[in-house]
């Protein structure tokens, strides 16, 4: 889902901050994190485009060309399929390092490189790393750098990483503005890479948490889009459950009717009247229901067969529903507290980790979060502000403007989106159609199914 970059002068030790980031990016809930560079070393491009400035024998929008076409090649081949499958992307060097070496260093100017490059990925973080030229030079020569190479490469001079130096420092720093569409990247920096391994990894570590805590947009994929795709691992693991290996699929609330007779809105209100907030606010757990952090919790523990610890319940978040591991202890230890989820005895030898379950009498809600998570906001907020209100109201309040104007591009965004997980996850009604449209949507909210 994130495409992360490390920038740098030569012998900053970006190669290394990497290799850190990698690991921590691992702590949290990406199906899977990539390690690449560029430009890259088996592509054939990227052979050329690396000769180039092993041999300097190119002019410098030659070289620009090289790498613009060997960076083109490897976003859209490589790199956005990963995004869209929620994984993460470090990549030494990026288009930072082009709009320096090429652009200020070569002279070609940022303008001219950045149009070279607009259709690559835009990175959705850049890392600066920074180190003193002369510094970086010694590394260099000491030989860690160059590994069993003894070419040097052109720009390997500590005049040349000086003016390299300056053009990231312009450059990252905001006194040279980014060129679009790179103005939208989330620059940090520069991270001082002078001391020793463990003082850069508290750095990183300090970098990449406030960045996810924030829950960014991605730049390169639609978050929804993404999301549904790991909810879709989930909700096949849902449908081939069976009683007995060769038995027909059980019919209960697990995998049709899900909302068991409830309309939505009766479902936000029944969570309510069951979620304990004085002893919520005392175990340091939302208030409501409606949080993000419940509403990932539910919803995911909701399509989990069978019973979850909590590294795996957290792993299964994804990005778009990302919470962390302490809070999500903390919030399952307090649900199993006040029954939403029940303890179960894990099954495999010699396991000491404890294993949850949501309640049946529960499961409705949770899949309901999963399916309205795209105006999650919007129903909290609406909540907030009418706190005494029947839900029955709350989503055509949100959906249909005070003056009668067909819903905003926003939130029609977010109906369409909503319409798509409920084609995964059934309507939750049997026998009732998936809504398509804002009036099929707030019937489907508001009214009760027929009783039989």
């Amino acid at each position: 889902m994130y495409l992360i970059t490390v920038e740098g002068g030569d012998g900053s030790g970006k190669g290394e901050a990497a290799r850190i980031l990698l690991e921590l990016a691992a702590e949290y809930p990406f199906p899977q994190v990539h390690a690449t560079h560029e430009p890259r070393r088996h592509s054939e491009l990227g052979k050329l485009a690396l000769t180039s400035v092993k041999l300097g024998n190119k002019t410098p929008l030659e070289e620009a060309g090289l790498f613009a076409a060997d960076r083109l090649d490897h976003s859209h081949t490589w790199i956005r399929p990963l995004l869209q499958q929620g994984h993460v992307v470090i990549s030494d060097r990026n288009i930072h390092s082009s709009l320096i070496y090429q652009g200020i260093v070569g002279e070609l100017g940022v303008e001219h490189v950045a149009k070279m490059n607009a259709a690559a990925m835009i990175p959705d973080l850049v890392l600066w790393i920074d180190c003193d030229p002369d510094k970086a030079m010694k590394r260099i020569q000491s030989g860690t750098l160059r590994m069993n190479s003894e070419k040097q490469e052109y720009f390997e001079t500590a005049e040349i990483q000086r003016t390299i130096r300056k053009g990231f420092t312009e450059l990252l720093s905001g006194g040279v503005k980014a060129p679009a569409p790179f103005d939208k990247c989330c620059v940090v920096g520069p991270i001082l890479n002078e001391g020793g391994l463990d003082e850069l990894k508290k750095k990183l570590r300090a970098e990449l948490r406030a960045f996810f805590n924030r829950k960014p947009a991605p730049l390169n994929v639609v978050a929804d889009e993404v999301d549904r795709y790991l909810l879709r691992t989930l909700v096949a693991d849902v449908k081939k459950q069976r009683r007995l290996p060769g038995a027909p699929q059980e019919r209960t609330a697990i995998h049709i009717g899900w909302l068991s007779g409830r309309s939505p809105a009766e479902w936000m209100a029944y969570a309510e009247s069951k979620w304990d907030s004085e002893t919520a606010g005392a175990n340091d757990v939302p208030a409501t229901p409606h949080s993000h952090s419940c509403w990932s919790v539910l919803g995911t523990l909701s399509l989990i067969v069978g019973s979850s610890e909590v590294p795996r319940l957290h792993k299964a978040f994804g990005p778009h529903r990302m919470v962390t591991q302490r809070h999500t202890q903390r919030l399952v230890k307090w649900l199993e507290k006040t029954r939403w989820i029940h303890k179960q005895q894990s099954h495999v030898p010699f396991a000491e980790a404890q294993v949850f379950k949501l309640r049946d009498s529960r499961l409705g809600y949770g899949r309901l979060a999963l399916a309205m998570w795209p105006l999650r906001t919007q129903i909290a907020s609406w909540r907030r502000a009418n706190p005494k209100a029947e839900w029955n109201d709350a989503l055509r309040s949100i959906l249909i403007p005070v003056d009668g104007r067909p819903p905003r591009p926003l939130i029609r965004k977010s109906i369409d989106y909503i319409c798509k997980r409920l084609e995964m996850l059934s309507s939750g009604h049997e026998m009732c159609p998936v809504p398509s449209s804002v009036e099929e949507l707030l019937a489907w909210w508001e009214t009760p199914p027929p009783k039989d």
